[in-house]
């Protein structure tokens, strides 16, 4: 897995591990926040669908988890149904005084379409920082 022009994004949250994790491996947690997902278990090989985007160009992402460390970090695949390319979503949590730091890193960008305006790098950028930067540090917030 290459990281060249990956993207990377850290925030720390005033919230334990536990609860960090929970909040990236439990569907019923992950809906208020993330997407809302029929099924989700942090376990490799596990295959998980959404479907997201711009209400005129809907797509079908198609992951599966790659790498489970409990408590520590979550890898998987994430790919466009009918489209080349895959990349790899990854989360690590630091435990810091009480508190969670997040990295999310997402490689292998470079391998969707490059005619594609939803691929870009910046779509993806927008979309993490609102996902991590807001979504996931305002439900941290009601825990």
């Amino acid at each position: 897995m290459m990281n060249d022009g990956a993207f990377v994004i850290e925030r720390t949250f005033n919230a334990p591990v536990a609860a960090v994790w929970k909040a990236i491996t439990d569907k019923d947690e992950m809906k208020k926040w993330y997407f809302d997902l029929p099924d989700f278990r942090a376990e490799v090989g596990f295959e998980f669908h959404f479907s997201g985007g711009p209400e005129d160009r809907v797509y079908r992402h198609v992951c599966t988890i790659t790498e489970v460390v409990v408590g520590q970090q979550l890898t998987y695949s994430w790919r466009y149904e009918g489209y080349e390319g895959v990349s790899y979503v990854t989360f690590e949590l630091f435990a810091e005084d009480g508190k969670t730091r997040v990295k999310l890193t997402h490689a292998g960008l470079e391998t969707f379409p490059a005619n594609n305006p939803d691929f870009a790098r910046g779509s993806f950028e927008m979309g993490w920082t609102d996902i991590i930067g807001r979504s996931l540090k305002g439900y941290l917030k009601r825990e």
